[in-house]
């Protein structure tokens, strides 16, 4: 099992940028697909990026693809998302998730992953 705890979330304005964190205390990170996912007031979670165990393989939603960057740093436990040129419609709940499926290299789908964060604000002003 894996403790998943988000940082970084805050307000943005249009245009602007955000680092998220997602610290993974523990010597088991390195052996989960890890991913990012969002939730808006209203609306369902979505995927929002994943990235393979040693980080090199990466896939994003077409919404946040050219803007967004995901990255891990395996010797630290840590997840990582970049979130430049944010526009209001990025305005969420942005959750960090591990995978534990070994047959897993990347994984696209909200709910396929197994553990999950708490979750951080993320609030992109007109």
């Amino acid at each position: 099992q894996v403790q998943l705890a988000e940082s970084g979330g805050g307000l943005a304005q249009t245009g602007g940028s955000l680092r998220l964190s997602c610290a993974a205390p523990g010597r088991a990170f390195s052996i989960y697909v890890m991913g990012w996912s969002r939730q808006a007031p209203g609306k369902e979670r979505e995927f929002v990026a994943t990235i393979s165990r040693s980080g090199s393989s990466t896939y994003y939603a077409e919404s946040v693809k050219g803007r967004f960057t995901i990255s891990r740093d395996n010797a630290k436990n840590t997840l990582f998302l970049q979130m430049n040129s944010l526009r209001p419609e990025d305005t969420a709940v942005y959750y960090c998730s591990a995978d534990s499926d070994p047959s897993a290299l990347i994984t696209t789908n909200s709910r396929r992953y197994d553990y999950w964060g708490q979750g951080t604000q993320v609030t992109v002003s007109l």
